[in-house]
């Protein structure tokens, strides 16, 4: 098994994480449980060159004003590219993508949740701090997020990917009625979490982003599996 960026517990303790109705041993050892599947079933993959379809490019909504928030519904003519932000179209960037696609995957099956992203900090090609979207799946969605304060008023992503704190919204209209900021790109989503992605020194390299159209999906076990993922996605990022 691969290193993990840090133990269950650090992660714990960084991200800020509240574990409603679960202990640290017990979060723990569903965590370890659920790394160990993941990890076999990445070896297995990779043995049975089943990888799936590498998405270097894929579609995206419509900004609004000032690109904001996106306009639902209306996709841009142009899909998104990942060639340049990743500097270039290479064997070890394919390999990588399709380890983080094996991932989305695994999460999807084990999950059920109706979207999910895996987004990594960088430089976009104007020198800007973003979150880019790196493998997913479910409906289009915005490929960058601004990594500033200025966007983190409204964006739980950057929020996340400024601060390292996990946001988990298990009502979004609940929340939004509180006041709480909010990106809205598919207005059916009733859930989200968002967790950061941190390396060993504990730097925030990213985000992960799993959205459902019910509410109170985010039990325990469930946020067990997003660590699960959130630990495992640093040693394949580009």
């Amino acid at each position: 098994m691969l290193r993990d960026a840090v133990s269950v517990a650090d992660y714990i303790e960084r991200a800020g994480l509240t574990l409603s109705g679960a202990t640290v041993a017990s979060f723990a050892e569903k965590v370890q449980q659920l790394q160990t599947e993941l990890q076999a079933y990445l070896a297995t993959t990779a043995a049975s060159n089943a990888a799936p379809e590498v998405q270097w490019q894929y579609k995206v909504p419509e900004l609004g004003e000032g690109g904001a928030c996106s306009l639902f519904g209306h996709l841009a003519d142009e899909p998104y590219d990942l060639t340049a932000i990743l500097g270039g179209k290479n064997a070890e960037n394919q390999r990588l993508l399709a380890q983080l696609s094996n991932i989305a995957a695994f999460y999807r099956e084990h999950s059920g949740l109706d979207w999910f992203g895996i987004y990594q900090a960088r430089a976009n090609i104007n020198a800007e701090p973003v979150l880019v979207k790196l493998a997913y799946y479910g409906a289009a969605s915005r490929a960058e997020f601004p990594l500033n304060s200025e966007f983190a008023k409204i964006s739980n992503n950057s929020t996340v990917g400024l601060s390292g704190k996990a946001k988990v919204i298990n009502d979004v209209a609940a929340y939004l009625g509180t006041g709480g900021e909010y990106y809205t790109c598919d207005p059916k989503v009733q859930a989200e979490a968002c967790l950061p992605l941190f390396d060993q020194s504990g730097k925030i390299v990213g985000i992960v982003d799993a959205e459902d159209f019910n509410k109170n999906v985010f039990t325990a076990d469930a946020l067990a599996l997003l660590v699960a993922v959130c630990l495992t996605i640093p040693a394949y990022l580009p």
